[in-house]
């Protein structure tokens, strides 16, 4: 028992029951660069099964030897910490590699055979773990073989579950399409959609922080704050990714998942337990309140714009329709600000500005909460830019943070105010492993806790809010596209949308 100013230790999570982990697309890049490392992350801290197989699936030819170096070359080169050889041994004791077509059912029967034989032999009791690394074209198709082929047949006591990445569609009319097709293949307990974004502490903390404390709780309302402000921005342009980024877009690619989680988090109401359904409900149910907007109001409350050339953090950046399998005259925006409105009775009135751009001025991530302002009467010989803003900030990149910026009085015979900050850093506090963000996810999902993965109605509902703003683009062309340079902190026109409200965005650059 913890004495007196002590505080116990957090119980240690229990280990999820033996499974097999089975990677469509394991020759990847996401398999090499994210998915190992965080299992060997979870491997190093005793949270995988006691009885743990590795398998491949692609269509590159490979033998289990050659693809388990390819994952011991992987973890040397992009391990988040020491790697230790008997973790890497203990990881990769039980792999195998399958050489398949996404789209050849006979592969899936070979991949079955593999599976069942090392069940048999490594007693992992017949669970199994789907890792969907593959393009968003074949999702559906590759799903469609799983099923076919029996693996995803529940047995007695053995659970199957498939993880889904994103973009999960790219519009309302294909996530629903898509949320259909699966569900005639899978349960709706069975699929894992994930967002690496939730598998940020920081992230996760926004619902500690808002309902473990009474602190925050009662003045998270409309009658005390004034807007909140959520940016996700990233130094890095379009690089190689071309070809698939000039056919999504920073709207598409951004806003319906890793903005609206942030969003939701923020947002939604009180769950009645900290449980997957409740939490889901609420989430979902916050997304269908954002108010829906007509044509013109869309393009009033949105902006859209591209990159220039420019210089971001010492190095040169060629404009974005100049880069590698772009189109000269793409219209495919690279940043966006939206204005919403959620309609219910905690946010009516409280504007949410969300943006989001690539080749900005800083990497930058956080979620600010900004309370409404004191009467300043009092203060009438103060000037009023001396006056901090009220403003709650949840850093998520590229530090874990949250701060509280408020007014203080300086030191002195003189009645002069300041604003001050508190600040509390993550790593500062907590003795926090190093990761890629997906061990928590990949560990819920071995032991089946779906609070941090989207359901359907989420995914549906999320593609329904911005659904406005693609039609309106779509139908006005190139004709309002802004343009800003790469290195700045976006288009005039962003810093236009907030203050015709009397407000602006939190810099970058602070």
């Amino acid at each position: 028992m913890a004495g007196d100013g002590e505080t116990a230790p957090p119980p240690k999570p229990r280990r999820p029951e033996p499974c097999s982990f089975v990677i469509f697309g394991a020759s990847g890049d996401l398999t090499r660069r994210l998915l190992v490392p965080a299992l060997y992350n979870l491997a190093a801290a005793d949270l995988l099964p006691e009885r743990f197989c590795l398998v491949g699936f692609s269509r590159q030819e490979m033998t289990d030897d050659q693809f388990r170096d390819r994952l011991k070359d992987g973890l040397k080169e992009f391990a988040t910490a020491k790697v230790d050889p008997k973790v890497v041994d203990r990881l990769l004791a039980c792999t195998c590699y399958v050489r398949g077509e996404a789209n050849n059912p006979d592969d899936y029967a070979t991949l079955r055979q593999r599976l069942e034989q090392l069940e048999d032999s490594s007693k992992t009791a017949g669970n199994r773990l789907f890792y969907l690394a593959v393009p968003p074209s074949i999702f559906l198709d590759t799903c469609r073989n799983i099923a076919k082929a029996g693996l995803t047949k529940e047995d007695g006591n053995a659970w199957r579950h498939v993880i889904v990445e994103k973009p999960f569609g790219t519009d309302l009319e294909s996530a629903k399409k898509l949320n259909a097709a699966l569900l005639r293949l899978l349960k709706e307990d069975q699929i894992f959609r994930i967002d690496h974004y939730l598998g940020k502490e920081t992230v996760q903390n926004i619902l500690i922080l808002r309902f473990a404390n009474g602190l925050f709780e009662p003045i998270w309302n409309r009658d005390h704050i004034d807007h909140v402000q959520i940016t996700v921005a990233e130094t890095v342009n379009v690089e190689r990714r071309g070809r698939f980024y000039d056919a999504a877009g920073a709207l598409r690619d951004m806003v319906p998942n890793h903005l609206f989680q942030l969003l939701s988090l923020v947002a939604m109401e009180p769950p009645a337990r900290f449980d997957a359904g409740p939490v889901r409900s609420e989430k979902a149910e916050i997304l269908e309140a954002i108010q829906l907007l007509d044509p013109a109001e869309a393009l009033k409350d949105s902006v859209r714009a591209q990159y220039l050339g420019g210089q971001v953090n010492g190095s040169a950046v060629v404009p974005y329709r100049e880069a590698p399998d772009v189109a000269p005259d793409s219209v495919t925006e690279t940043f966006v600000a939206l204005k919403l409105q959620i309609e219910n009775w905690r946010w009516a009135g409280v504007p949410f500005y969300l943006r989001t751009g690539k080749a900005m001025a800083r990497r930058r991530t956080e979620v600010a909460i900004k309370f409404k302002e004191a009467p300043f009467a009092m203060f009438r010989a103060t000037e009023i830019d001396r006056l901090a803003q009220n403003f709650l900030t949840i850093g998520i990149q590229p530090e874990e943070t949250i701060a509280l910026q408020f007014n203080a009085k300086v030191p002195g015979p003189a009645m002069a105010l300041e604003g001050v900050e508190m600040k509390f850093n993550y790593r500062d506090y907590f003795d926090a492993a190093p990761s890629t963000g997906y061990e928590t996810l990949i560990y819920d999902c071995m032991i089946g806790d779906a609070l941090l993965f989207q359901r359907a109605d989420g995914v549906e509902a999320g593609w329904r809010a911005v659904q406005p703003f693609l039609d309106a683009w779509k139908a006005a062309g190139g004709k309002g596209l802004a343009t800003y340079a790469a290195g700045s902190e976006g288009p005039e026109e962003a810093a236009a949308l907030l203050a015709r409200d009397g407000r602006r965005w939190r810099s970058l650059s602070r």
